[in-house]
């Protein structure tokens, strides 16, 4: 964070401040803002945050004796530091990101990159970090930091000399990425796609389409809007951005699309295409698995041009990324079975694009092998999009479908309802239970895919499948 005094610190959010110590009102702390007192170091400020489980104001102590220079609570604590009291810690939080951002914004030459959407944002969000790093400081999340906490947080590891931000933009409910994206007037608002991650909790996919219009409604009104004109409901959304005076680049397959990829082709080692953009042709080799990357490439390129990137830099810069993030398309194991683990997260969008990632990438001497479970957050739409997804691997002629968890069980049962039987597909009651049974029926040649949603906590299974055929 930039150097700011106590009493600036205080009057940014609004709260009292209660000195400790040799501090008076005229310190200044420059470090380290977190909700997490185990990344605290010299100087930092803790926000102890409430929560379901636990309670931030418990943590105080710890914060201090990693060396923190000031607590930011709702009520005192017994601590030698100095606190500043406020009736809420998000808000406070979220008010110093604002303040934070706006006074290097306008002190310097920071562009501000907003990036959402129902699958891909963080994937999105690496790979323009990576193309941007080349071209001056570069702020962006770790992880899949895009709620509440997480982006302020992010936003708070600007300095004076940071050139870009990039955001993240998860929607936790309707209003959630205005408020945070209004934090900051995005001078690029970056819109993926419109899927069904989510849409339980917005009550359907036209609820969620107008969540994630927010970004556009938020970002600066001479900005650019970068939308994924293959999907007609982002597409949608270039009347918004043209009604604010708004630029719009549009990316995708399609002949709309500003910034194109055509002849795509899918290989175990990545995957290659061609970009067309302003009449040049170039092409690209992404070592991330899987087709719907490409998507995501596409994004950050057009992202990137739009802040002054060639487009051949941007694509050699890409093509040095070698996996899109931890538990995303991961490769691991071997040759002799590889493990691919894609269980960070999991939408039917997502799920659907892995199953066809893992039969293209499958020679016609290996076997496909996907360990599936449960997609979460999908409301009224969750035994429907699981039963999709059933009939979806046998029709990819998936030669095994582990199926794991009892809240994924409907997605084997279409599987078997659809013709996979006699083992082709089992059930299992949860992971050291597939973890047992793989590790005796995966076989040399075997190409498996790992994929649940977070919560179901797959990608554990899937880190020691990758370690046991290391």
């Amino acid at each position: 964070m930039i150097a700011l005094s106590l009493a600036e610190i205080a009057a940014t959010v609004g709260g009292e401040l209660r000195l400790a110590g040799s501090d008076s009102a005229e310190t200044v702390v420059d470090g380290v803002v977190d909700t997490d007192s185990r990344v605290m170091t010299p100087g930092s400020i803790f926000v102890a945050k409430p929560g379901a489980e636990t309670d931030g104001h418990r943590f105080v102590g710890a914060a201090v004796a990693a060396g923190a220079a000031l607590a930011i609570v709702e009520h005192p604590v017994d601590e030698d530091i100095t606190q500043i009291v406020v009736a809420d810690v998000i808000t406070a939080l979220a008010d110093l990101a604002r303040e934070v951002v706006a006074r290097v914004r306008a002190e310097g030459d920071l562009r501000i990159v907003g990036i959402t959407g129902s699958n891909g944002k963080t994937t999105t969000k690496n790979f323009l970090a990576r193309i941007l790093a080349d071209e001056g400081e570069t702020v962006a999340p770790i992880n899949s930091y895009n709620n509440e906490v997480g982006a302020p947080v992010t936003m708070l590891r600007v300095t004076r000399s940071t050139r870009f931000l990039v955001s993240e933009f998860g929607a936790a409910a309707p209003g959630s990425i205005a408020r945070l994206a209004g934090l900051v007037e995005p001078d690029i608002a970056v819109v993926l796609m419109v899927g069904m991650a989510h849409a339980g909790g917005f009550g359907g996919i036209e609820e969620t389409a107008k969540a994630k219009s927010e970004l556009v409604s938020a970002a600066k009104a001479d900005g650019t809007a970068v939308l994924g004109i293959d999907d007609s409901r982002v597409a949608a959304m270039r009347d918004l951005a043209q009604s604010r005076g708004m630029r719009v680049v549009g990316f995708g397959q399609g002949p709309a699309a500003d910034v194109r990829a055509q002849d795509i082709e899918v290989t175990a080692a990545g995957t290659r295409c061609v970009i067309e953009a302003d009449g040049e042709r170039i092409p690209l080799h992404l070592r991330v698995l899987g087709a719907h990357h490409i998507t995501n490439a596409l994004a950050a390129i057009a992202a990137a041009r739009a802040l002054g990137v060639a487009t051949a830099d941007a694509i050699a810069r890409l093509e040095t990324v070698e996996i899109a993030e931890r538990w995303r398309m991961q490769p691991m194991g071997s040759d002799r079975v590889r493990i691919i683990n894609d269980a960070y997260n999991a939408s039917p969008d997502s799920m659907a694009a892995a199953l066809r990632t893992l039969a293209q990438i499958t020679g016609p001497e290996e076997r496909t092998v996907a360990v599936l479970g449960a997609m979460t957050e999908l409301g009224e739409s969750a035994g429907e999009e699981h039963d999709r997804i059933g009939l979806l691997a046998v029709r990819l002629n998936i030669q095994r479908i582990v199926v794991v968890g009892p809240e994924a069980r409907r997605l084997y049962l279409s599987a078997v309802g659809e013709g996979s039987w006699d083992s082709e597909a089992v059930h299992l009651p949860d992971q050291d239970a597939a973890f047992e049974y793989l590790r005796t029926e995966l076989r040399d040649g075997d190409r498996v895919l790992v994929k649940s949603s977070n919560s179901v906590g797959l990608r554990h299974l899937g880190d020691r499948l990758g370690e046991l055929f290391s």
